[in-house]
């Protein structure tokens, strides 16, 4: 399929049958993909898209991300294979090495360095999908075998920093940002893609922005509901790395600025959502991965944006 310029995080994480609703209805509403992150406390995305995959017909599939470390490359390229299968053309595999907290600290996995084990991992699986075997020495992965089928599925992997971005450039089909500010994609993360594509010698690839929505027209209530939910990640390093970068480092207590939240939310009614989300698509940065930050009726407001990005994704098509 031609990927859309617009597509929509899946909220539901922790129930299985729920979350194939979900992408069942948003599919019906007119959303043309879902992205679906796979660890920590959620269930398996790969599991729920296989479900997913025999109920629903047009509706894209994607991860953001798989974590390389909990998960053997062989046995991710073997899922996604069954996966394509199930939803031939639908299918985008999004994976990264996850945050030092989580890999080391809860999993007990020395993450060593993650730039140069996603490089790794990456080469693996898109030779086992793309060719159906793979021989392999490298730092992380010694790999000799071969399995049944392949699938020439778009592999995209996560990126905050522009070390990150620049090897999306180098060596995948896409960068998946997550909790960027606009501007920082702009002027430090597109650069750094492209350089990496240069340095590779291949077209620059698609860029992903991921961006938080609230709809309110009141920017207390906007803060009050964004504030925990970007805290949350601000307590990882590599996001707290990555807000200082861009200009916009955590307060003294680990929480985010009122400067972080307006320049990383878009808020408002649906019109004003809709103006914002379009005029990030008109700057230049190729697909939007819009996350709800539910407030008092988070199945209205769902409703509601789902309408938002089928309109967009009529608007502005694919590329």
């Amino acid at each position: 399929m031609a990927w859309p310029r617009i597509s929509m995080d899946q909220p539901e994480r922790t129930n299985a049958p729920a979350a194939v609703a979900a992408i069942q209805r948003a599919e019906a509403r007119g959303v043309p993909m879902v992205w679906a992150i796979t660890g920590g406390r959620s269930i398996d995305a790969l599991t729920v898209f296989a479900a997913a995959a025999v109920q629903t017909s047009q509706i894209g599939l994607g991860t953001a991300i798989v974590p390389t470390y909990t998960r053997h490359p062989v046995v991710l390229a073997q899922q996604v294979i069954a996966l394509h299968q199930l939803a031939p053309g639908r299918f985008r595999l999004g994976i990264g090495p996850s945050h030092r907290p989580t890999i080391e600290g809860a999993y007990g996995i020395p993450m060593g360095k993650p730039l140069d084990h996603l490089r790794e991992y990456l080469t693996v699986v898109r030779a086992l999908l793309e060719e159906g075997r793979v021989d392999f020495e490298g730092q992380y992965f010694r790999i000799h075998t071969q399995i049944a089928g392949t699938a020439r599925v778009p592999i995209y992997t996560s990126a905050l920093r522009p070390n990150a971005f620049r090897l999306a450039g180098e060596i995948a089909d896409g960068a998946i940002s997550w909790m960027c500010p606009a501007e920082y994609l702009l002027a430090q993360a597109l650069p750094a893609l492209e350089a990496g594509a240069e340095q590779a010698h291949r077209p620059r690839p698609r860029l992903v922005a991921h961006v938080p929505v609230v709809l309110t027209t009141d920017r207390a209530t906007m803060l009050e509901l964004a504030r925990p939910v970007v805290g949350g990640y601000g307590r990882q390093p590599f996001y707290a790395q990555m807000f200082a970068t861009a200009g916009y480092p955590l307060l003294d207590d680990g929480t985010p600025s009122d400067d972080l939240l307006d320049h990383l939310v878009v808020w408002g009614d649906e019109e004003r959502v809709e103006e914002r989300l379009a005029a990030l698509l008109d700057q230049g940065i190729d697909e939007l991965l819009v996350m709800l930050i539910p407030g008092d009726a988070p199945a209205e407001e769902d409703e509601r944006l789902a309408g938002v990005l089928a309109r967009l994704h009529r608007q502005f098509g694919t590329r």
